[in-house]
């Protein structure tokens, strides 16, 4: 999940500034979104790979009759409320991790209804060639949310770099389960839309392949890279209340996103960087994701 600013005492990154715009401009107070009509309205994070995406499907789900309403933003925690609210059918703007402890803070009704694209992500750098080249105090950049907050954690702890506590989640990983440091690397958490912006100023960073692939970055490029597996919790999704997917809308929702037109504009972006597992089951997912 890619974002904007974080929200101190969330899992969200939505600037302040956008949660203000939001509630004042009409996310709240709109009305239900119903079950039974033909009317989808969706809540969308104001990116390529979720706005352009949702353009293509809206044409093909208004091709067939369906009105669709869709509310582009960059805030990215009013969206869960919203949906949870019953204001939208579904949201289209987080991974499965974050949502999975969003909801469990927050105690929402929301949970995945099908995937949309991986979001792999790798410790890259503008500075050294290789992890062997960090020197003793280098700065990592990591992301501030505690949803990915572990994650290069878990890439220089395989690597070797670091020890960290074992039997624990990447999900839940973060520097207080850091055992040994030998080089004493000083972590320098940021919001996950920064991290690109930071990474000329730090030794090294995490960055999702997306924000690295605008940098002309390739995975080839990266220090650490996480494999299929360990980006498994990290698979970008829609949202909904339970027993949306089941429904007449929900069907309709996902044969439109997961259509051939969508499939073949992930293919074409950023050189396909971004898989789209689309055969996956989230719930089943779920169970490993330990969670």
């Amino acid at each position: 999940m890619e974002r904007r600013a974080f929200l101190k005492g969330s899992l969200g990154l939505g600037a302040v500034a956008g949660l203000a715009a939001l509630t004042g401009c009409g996310l709240t107070g709109n009305g239900a979104a119903s079950g039974d009509d033909k009317t989808i309205k969706l809540i969308v994070t104001e990116s390529a790979p979720y706005q352009e995406p949702t353009k293509l499907a809206q044409k093909a789900l208004e091709a067939d009759g369906w009105k669709v309403e869709v509310k582009y933003v960059t805030d990215i925690v009013q969206p869960n409320f919203a949906v949870a609210n019953g204001e939208f059918d579904a949201n289209y703007f987080q991974h499965a991790s974050y949502l999975a402890q969003f909801t469990k803070d927050k105690n929402l009704a929301v949970e995945p209804a099908f995937y949309m694209y991986g979001s792999p992500g790798g410790v890259y750098s503008q500075k050294h060639k290789s992890i062997g080249d960090l020197p003793t105090g280098a700065k990592i950049a990591i992301p501030v949310d505690p949803s990915n907050n572990g994650r290069a954690l878990a890439m220089l702890a395989k690597a070797g770099v670091l020890k960290v506590a074992e039997g624990k989640s990447v999900i839940h990983l973060s520097q207080n389960d850091i055992l040994e440091n030998p080089k004493k690397l000083t972590f320098v958490e940021v919001d996950q839309q920064s991290l690109s912006k930071t990474l000329p100023d730090v030794d090294a960073g995490f960055l999702f392949a997306r924000l690295g692939a605008e940098l002309g970055l390739t995975p080839e490029d990266a220090l650490l890279f996480e494999k299929d597996a360990e980006a498994l919790p990290f698979i970008c999704l829609v949202a909904a209340k339970p027993g949306f997917s089941e429904t007449e809308k929900g069907k309709a929702l996902e044969k439109a996103y997961h259509s051939d037109e969508v499939s073949d504009w992930f293919k074409n972006y950023i050189g396909g960087v971004l898989p789209t597992p689309w055969d996956r089951d989230p719930a089943a997912d779920r169970k490993v994701w330990d969670i």
